[in-house]
């Protein structure tokens, strides 16, 4: 394992901190004794090939995933923690939305469980969906309905957001856009979790944590991964990085 040689974040700048957090279901070593401090108010990629942990990980943070060993805060609070309720906001890899209902009507059901109803207009606008708040889940595309679910986790105006996958399936002019939204939240004070298996969109972070079957490879910023390594292209230094550690 490698980590960045940045500097230790001091507490008031950790947004998520895991010590030691490891994973076993099934008899399978899912997550092997991650070690991570997620900054506040930045992107953080959390990157690696498919079925390397990421989704446990961030189910772990979100205070959902069981068996658990290890620590976990959010916030400085034990991750899952009732005073957590409203702070965090999730976004699963599926879309999670109610189809017989509008954009408008799903977004106000999750502010009026959070206690943010003044938010609902704001937070679809935020997610470009204006033009679409009277029409039916149902009826729109898929990327419309992950920005559904975006919008869902945002009512509650958050301080940290996780996003599993968010940009999986979509076309590269909605990809764009979408990490657009990411950075102007990030801007404003947000932490922000975000889940990839494609290196490219390493490029939209601040900082990264890489992983490979179920360990962390490196938590660094992209500049960093390209000075390790010598290699310009993120894929290769991410890939260079494995070899490395594998020696």
């Amino acid at each position: 394992m490698m980590n960045s040689s940045s500097g230790e974040l001091s507490p008031g700048q950790v947004a998520i901190r895991c010590a030691g957090v490891s994973v076993r279901r099934g008899g399978h070593q899912v997550l092997s004794g991650i070690d991570i401090a997620i900054p506040r108010g930045a992107i953080t990629g959390l990157l690696g090939p498919s079925g390397c942990g990421k989704t446990t990980l961030m189910r772990a943070i979100v205070g959902t995933q069981r068996n658990v060993s290890g620590s976990v805060e959010v916030l400085g609070q034990p991750a899952g923690a009732a005073g957590l309720r409203g702070s965090v906001g999730y976004v699963t890899q599926a879309a999670s939305v109610y189809t017989d209902l509008t954009v408008s009507q799903n977004v106000r059901y999750f502010a009026t469980i959070l206690g943010s109803e003044d938010a609902v207009a704001e937070t679809i606008s935020v997610v470009g969906l204006d033009d679409q708040a009277d029409r039916k889940a149902g009826a729109l595309s898929g990327g419309q309905r992950s920005r559904v679910s975006l919008a869902c986790a945002l009512v509650s105006r958050p301080q940290v957001l996780i996003l599993d996958e968010p940009t999986v399936g979509l076309d590269p002019v909605l990809r764009a856009d979408l990490w657009r939204r990411f950075r102007r939240l990030a801007d404003d004070g947000v932490t922000l979790l975000v889940s990839s298996h494609v290196m490219d969109e390493a490029e939209q972070c601040d900082n990264l944590i890489l992983m490979r079957e179920g360990a962390l490879v490196a938590e660094l910023a992209p500049a960093e991964l390209r000075t390790r390594t010598g290699q310009t292209n993120l894929e290769r230094a991410f890939l260079a990085l494995i070899e490395e550690s594998e020696r």
